[in-house]
């Protein structure tokens, strides 16, 4: 049934993080009702349910939140429900009379998730704004990419790991003490926040003199030839991340390179010289080839997959990180629970596909 089973979670239909949230929380089989609006939003790049991945395992009624029948049923939704979500920028919800104060006057033990890029208060907290904006201010744009230009890591570190993910924690730990206190309580969610807090290694090195704010010169951002990807005789690439000296020992022995002859691991002046041993190593065989000789080896070795050869590697198969629903290859929920398993609980819903059975469920009366 899934370690949320019973958890009514009411979500307004948003992009991005807020979804990715909810999809997560209903993996865990939590009752996610989401709210559509009645006429097209623009809420983004326009797709069929079945590809809309993100909106998977919930159930749909549409309503038009400047009606004020349907303004009506939405309060009495958040009455019923145990979390809700929303995605707007700071100020939408309190001109609705949506806002914290009425909400938790119709619930007193709702747990409220703001989903928002800068949050809810600061000097920026109204401007509009993208993943890659809020990571840029957080210092973590500049640490990602070549040396002359940033590189856009697609938008997982703003949107997806420092916004749905840790609104979703924030939720549930909010969740837990609502069942001690009896009270709700606001999660303010700031993709800026949650993007700073994914550096908190990183700071914590560059406080100690361990990391550089010149990009690719660091460790763990190209600069060190054994924690980087190599391009093959193929074509292909694959990925060494040999940090440990017992690890980096034994991707030397592997690639059948003669330590004597090489500059010593941590000798930064001569990295150039160490990485261009890699390079031609590499560049003598193809990338099964390279699988063959090092994946699962001590040698911290994965080939670089494309998305549509990684559903098909011996460990994600073999796990089941990659599975199918409705023709469509998409991630298995997460984290994994012994007792009660999380599971795909049917795809995105058609807008309004569930309104009888919602409004059943929850007991509203229109």
């Amino acid at each position: 049934m899934g370690a949320l089973n019973g958890l009514k979670v009411l979500e307004i239909a948003a992009i991005g993080p807020a979804p990715f949230c909810a999809m997560m929380l209903a993996d865990m089989g939590a009752d996610v009702v989401r709210v559509d609006r009645r006429v097209d939003a623009g809420l983004g790049f326009s797709m069929a349910p079945q590809f809309d991945v993100m909106g998977r395992g919930r159930r749909s009624i549409a309503l038009d939140l400047k009606s004020p029948e349907d303004l009506s049923v939405v309060r009495q939704l958040i009455g019923a429900a145990d979390v809700f979500i929303e995605g707007f920028r700071p100020g939408v919800m309190e001109r609705l009379g949506l806002g914290p104060t009425e909400c938790l006057t119709l619930q007193p033990k709702l747990v409220i998730g703001r989903m928002t890029g800068w949050g809810q208060d600061g000097p920026l907290a109204h401007a509009a704004g993208h993943d890659l904006n809020y990571i840029a201010l957080t210092g973590a744009l500049a640490a990602i990419g070549p040396s002359d230009h940033p590189l856009p890591p697609l938008n997982l570190v703003g949107d997806f790991g420092g916004g749905g993910m840790l609104l979703a924690v924030g939720i549930l730990a909010a969740v837990i003490e609502a069942g001690r206190s009896g009270k709700g309580q606001v999660v303010d969610a700031g993709m800026v926040d949650g993007a700073a807090l994914l550096m908190a290694s990183t700071y914590g090195m560059r406080a100690a003199g361990l990391w550089s704010d010149l990009r690719q010169n660091n460790a763990l951002d190209g600069a060190a030839p054994w924690y980087s990807a190599y391009r093959t005789a193929d074509g292909g690439f694959v990925t060494i991340a040999a940090i440990e000296p017992k690890f980096y020992a034994e991707l030397l022995a592997r690639l059948e390179l003669n330590p004597a002859t090489l500059p010593a691991q941590h000798d930064r002046k001569r990295w150039p010289e160490l990485r261009q041993a890699f390079v031609d190593t590499f560049a003598r065989h193809t990338r099964s080839e390279w699988v063959a000789r090092l994946e699962g080896t001590d040698v911290c070795f994965a080939p670089v997959l494309s998305m549509h050869e990684a559903a098909a590697h011996p460990h994600n198969a073999g796990r089941g990180t990659l599975v199918e629903q409705d023709g469509v290859v998409q991630p298995a929920p997460a984290p994994r629970f012994s007792r009660t398993p999380s599971a795909l609980r049917g795809g995105s819903p058609a807008p309004d596909a569930d309104r009888k059975a919602v409004l059943r469920d929850w007991q509203i009366n229109v």
